[in-house]
């Protein structure tokens, strides 16, 4: 199935008709009966209903900088790489497709939703600067909506699940802790629906998806979906945030 959304941003990205998105946005928005602005970010921050406590399982910081590596899902991977790009401590930030095979990993088939990929952020941050737990409160707090079931704002499909895609075993604990310590304490309109698998494999997106939200600051996808979660992050994480370079 081939969303409006879905259609006005494939147009976008060959420069046509950008004005289009914006009216689907709005349309999108209204019938769901919020306001263009909170239904394009729609992020944890307006699905939370208490301020989203740090994970109670964590790695400290490490004594020395060195790489790791995180995968994650939370909708359009054009807004989820910009918030990470812009946190003190990654390395990098690389939108691409998790949970499929090799084959179908490109965006015309993954848009179809029958891949079994999601669109994907990895992330390859400094242990020594930014912990794990700390992206993930990140990750729940501003870059998406885990309530949210197949779906982001106006993106809907399996492709737009929200999933931790974990890379060992401490990855996997702190993930399923934290989901279940945010449950616990409701701190949610609804309950977290974010799946939390292992990674097999992550395959980078075309280049033309790389760094969107700073290539297209005006596309107003852009604008309306992901401009309030790099906002929220700036709010909200003012000691991790950085403007991009």
């Amino acid at each position: 199935m081939v969303s409006f959304t879905k259609l006005a941003k494939s147009l976008s990205l060959i420069g046509v008709v950008a004005v289009f998105a914006c009216v689907l946005a709005f349309v999108t928005s209204a019938t769901s009966g919020t306001s263009a602005t909170g239904a394009a970010g729609r992020s944890a921050a307006r699905a939370a209903k208490a301020p989203i406590p740090s994970p109670g399982i964590d790695e400290p910081l490490a004594s020395k900088s060195g790489s790791e590596t995180m995968v994650v899902a939370g909708g359009c991977f054009w807004g989820v790489q910009a918030v990470f790009e812009s946190v003190r401590g990654v390395v990098s930030a690389t939108s691409g497709y998790a949970g499929g095979s090799r084959q179908s990993a490109d965006y015309e088939t993954v848009s179809t939703g029958r891949t079994g990929h999601a669109e994907s952020v990895r992330v390859v941050f400094d242990p020594a600067r930014v912990s794990y737990g700390q992206l993930l409160k990140i990750f729940f707090s501003v870059a998406h909506d885990p309530t949210q079931l197949n779906q982001q704002g106006p993106d809907v499909g399996t492709q737009y699940r929200s999933a931790i895609f974990y890379a060992d075993a401490m990855q996997q604990k702190i993930a399923k802790a934290y989901i279940e310590q945010l449950d616990g304490a409701k701190v949610f309109h609804g309950k977290i629906v974010t799946e939390v698998t292992p990674l097999t494999k992550f395959y980078d997106a075309e280049a033309y998806h790389q760094n969107y939200f700073f290539n297209h600051p005006l596309q107003p996808y852009i604008v309306f979906n992901d401009k309030p979660k790099v906002e929220a992050l700036k709010q909200q994480f003012p000691d991790l945030f950085i403007e991009h370079r």
